[in-house]
């Protein structure tokens, strides 16, 4: 009987051994990229966001409520019942030819999720690009509602700039960064988050990282603020090794502000008094969830902090492609249209691919989410 005991804890530790190395080795892949070290890390050090070995938020995040934790979060995600977290039919999409553009009108274009293109002051710019068919280290989670992947990166022009908001996997995707990276000039990104673009094999003279409160001016008539957002990152193991980030992308004639991901807070009243208000703020508007309430906004939320930001106009978006949260799929898009009543700034709601002339102000979008079931 020992015997047998004996060769059954072994047989145990022999395939708890093999799960580690298998683990150990999938996890050496490079879509998980690699810790900021050396001079970088440096330069990390010296941030006054940078804390104890982790970037902070202005004002005191928990990720969860008292009430909640990660395991509560984790067991809800996966085991409350769902009502139509994911549409029956396909999502309704318009493929703009981008390389047709004329490049001298300032256009924003949604993606889907927090992808957008925009051509601002005759340059092209990409911001969070997701054109994987999923949204996780595996093909088998978060996989984009059917119709929503119209673009890849065959169908973008040449990228002056590629603004990504954070680490985590929704807005840094590898497939679609390493695609896209021939037509990339320049990559502006939080303070770490160089490093899965290094090791990506983007040169470094190309990449550009900043702290929150800096103005990069990298060529005449075009400024980019990198502003703070209240969230976290971490693509799997080692949180808030890298910074998460909001822009603001100012030129002579417009003003634009991107939220990133993140919660309500006191950021934004203070980023609309100190840039002056906003033709355009491009907000996070979905993945919300009551046990974390903190790092992502309510769509009401979104609306107020819209206001605080002094935003003529306003375009939700971190809904519409992926179900990351257990809210119905379309419940942001009604959230923020009532909410938006009686604001002083135009709510705008695109369909993925329809383009948003900045200049017009005549332009109507409908409320395409009705149509679908």
């Amino acid at each position: 009987m020992k015997r047998r005991l004996r060769k059954i804890l072994v047989a145990l530790i022999i395939c708890l051994a093999i799960l580690s190395l298998g683990i150990g080795l999938y996890l050496q892949q490079p879509k998980f990229g690699t810790l900021p070290e050396g001079v970088r890390l440096e330069r990390i050090n010296s941030s006054p966001n940078y804390v104890d070995g982790q970037f902070q938020n202005l004002v005191y995040t928990p990720k969860f409520t008292e009430e909640s934790s990660s395991t509560s979060a984790l067991w809800n995600y996966l085991f409350t019942k769902k009502e139509r977290l994911v549409p029956t039919d396909s999502i309704p999409t318009i493929k703009t030819d981008l390389m047709t553009l004329d490049k001298s009108k300032d256009i924003v274009i949604w993606l889907g999720h927090s992808s957008y293109f925009m051509q601002l002051g005759g340059k092209r710019i990409l911001i969070d690009p997701v054109f994987s068919s999923y949204a996780a280290p595996v093909s088998f989670v978060n996989k984009a509602f059917e119709g929503t992947n119209q673009y890849t990166a065959e169908d973008m022009p040449e990228i002056d700039y590629l603004l990504i908001s954070h680490d985590h996997w929704d807005h840094l995707d590898y497939p679609t960064i390493t695609a896209l990276k021939p037509k990339i000039k320049n990559v502006i990104c939080g303070l770490g988050v160089g490093s899965y673009f290094e090791q990506w094999g983007f040169e470094k003279k190309i990449i550009h990282e900043a702290d929150w409160f800096t103005a990069l001016e990298l060529e005449n008539d075009l400024t980019i603020h990198v502003l703070p957002a209240r969230h976290f990152s971490g693509r799997l193991l080692s949180p808030n090794k890298t910074l998460w980030a909001g822009y603001a992308l100012v030129t002579p004639e417009r003003r634009i502000f991107f939220s990133g991901d993140g919660g309500y807070g006191p950021h934004f009243k203070q980023i609309g008094e100190t840039l002056h208000g906003f033709d355009l703020v491009i907000m996070e508007n979905g993945q919300y969830d009551k046990r974390w309430p903190y790092i992502h906004m309510m769509p009401e939320e979104v609306a107020q902090a819209a206001e605080e930001l002094k935003a003529k106009a306003l375009l939700p978006g971190h809904a519409g492609k992926f179900a990351i949260a257990n809210h119905p799929w379309d419940e942001p898009f009604k959230r923020i249209t009532d909410a938006s009543q009686n604001k002083n700034y135009k709510l705008l709601t695109p369909m993925i691919g329809e383009p948003v002339e900045l200049e017009n102000q005549q332009q109507v979008f409908s409320r395409w989410w009705e149509r679908v079931k």
